[in-house]
């Protein structure tokens, strides 16, 4: 019995697809969800511009619908299915392999991009766990993603190489030219991406100490990791933020920034929210902006933020005078018993002040920063367009005084991501 036998015996939804024997010394694997999308090739063809790795790798598409998908839709899967056959038999010295699964999702009344990204990580881990390979990487990416040529070496050197690295967040940019769109396009996905790299860094900037990105086409995780979050959440939309939010708190999480995914601007219905939905959204308003959360809200965070190396030391009388010592909207969203309550919890079973740090951001994560930030901006603030925002953090961090465009700005913070 493997490393994950268990695991998947009791939480994988399908049994085995791929009966071929992973290549001796698979330590990367790509998943790729595919649905309505009539070919892969340019993805493949990326990927085979990368430099090989010093290990053998494979790449899983899991070509699937939901179980009510039209004929269209089905048709459309089909094609792929047969295009990706085309492009195996025409570079069949590629140095990763291709696997090809197509879910049954009848018994699935609620199927979606997280049951299908789930499918083909658990099938990596039936791949790793046949080899004993618990360090292996699983790599997400979208169909309609491109990849710079250090992909796979990055993600080799960097990340399986590393013992104490466990997952990650790759860095990405989105094209801001080209003939493939028109130009307002890439107007919209520059404000959007925009908007993605301010919410981070004024994260970070209010002391949160879990500040990374959560796009599910550039993340990966180990093996052994991934069992031990659970695996993939089934979650229609937004699974990537939920997952990565299991994985970041367990220690080992850290970006990568030694390559880079290029994902696609392109719209798209399929999911709720989201790097498609947001730019539909956006081009349905023919706006170039994105409206973010407002600067003030996270300068309210970071008041509480900086508490956390008072509260360790302090009882009862101090703890309160420190609440009371909070903006407004915070003493609202919190409520003193809540605090008073959670504190002392937090206190009483920590022995460190690195402990107490971390178990209080388990408490006050990310799923209650962005209840606050939302209720902010329901109750008190209004969205600001992201090029006035992103400029003002970059004046409060000391880091320029000039306001720029927005394809200026995304720069300077592209350039303030990539350092690692």
């Amino acid at each position: 019995m493997g490393f994950a036998s268990s695991w998947l015996d009791k939480r994988a939804l399908f049994p085995e697809f791929i009966k071929e024997k992973p290549a001796a010394g698979t330590a990367i694997i790509v998943v790729v969800p595919a649905f309505n999308e009539p070919s892969l090739s340019s993805l493949f063809d990326s990927l085979l511009n990368c430099h090989s790795p010093h290990c053998s790798s494979e790449v899983i598409v899991v070509v699937n619908a939901p179980p009510d998908a039209s004929s269209d839709y089905n048709a459309v899967n089909q094609a792929c299915m047969a295009d990706i056959s085309v492009w195996k038999d025409r570079n069949r010295n590629s140095f990763f392999s291709i696997h090809t699964i197509s879910p049954d999702t009848s018994s699935f009344s609620e199927w979606g991009v997280g049951l299908a990204r789930k499918t083909g990580m658990d099938e990596a881990i039936r791949r790793f766990d046949a080899i004993d390979e618990r360090e292996g990487v699983i790599a997400c990416l979208d169909a309609d993603c491109r990849v710079r040529e250090d992909y796979f070496l990055s993600l080799y050197e960097d990340f399986y190489r590393r013992k104490e690295r466990k997952a990650c967040s790759v860095y990405f940019e989105h094209p801001l030219s080209g003939s493939e769109f028109a130009e307002e396009v890439y107007r919209y996905i520059a404000s959007y991406e925009l908007h993605l790299r301010y919410f981070v860094r004024a994260l970070a900037f209010a002391g949160y100490p879990f500040a990374f990105h959560t796009v599910g086409s550039s993340m990966g995780v180990k093996a052994l990791q991934y069992i031990r979050a659970g695996g993939m959440n089934r979650r229609q939309a937004g699974e990537d933020f939920y997952f990565i939010q299991k994985l970041i708190p367990a220690g080992g999480f850290f970006k990568l920034c030694s390559t880079t995914v290029f994902p696609s601007p392109r719209t798209s219905d399929r999911v709720p929210f989201g790097t498609g939905a947001a730019m539909s959204a956006i081009s349905e308003t023919g706006k170039d902006t994105f409206l973010s959360y407002d600067l003030s809200a996270f300068l309210d965070l970071k008041i509480l933020f900086t508490m956390t190396e008072q509260l360790r030391s302090v009882g009862e009388k101090e703890t309160e005078m420190l609440f009371g010592n909070l903006p407004v909207s915070l003493r609202t969203f919190i409520g003193k018993e809540e605090f008073m309550i959670r504190t002392a919890e937090i206190r009483s079973n920590t022995a460190t002040q690195e402990s107490f740090v971390k178990r209080f951001f388990v408490w006050f994560n990310m799923f209650r920063i962005i209840k606050y930030l939302n209720r902010m901006h329901e109750d008190i603030l209004e969205r600001r367009p992201v090029g006035e925002l992103a400029a003002r953090l970059l004046i409060d961090s000391g880091i320029d005084e000039h306001l720029k465009s927005t394809r200026e700005l995304l720069e300077i913070y592209r350039r303030l991501d990539r350092e690692c």
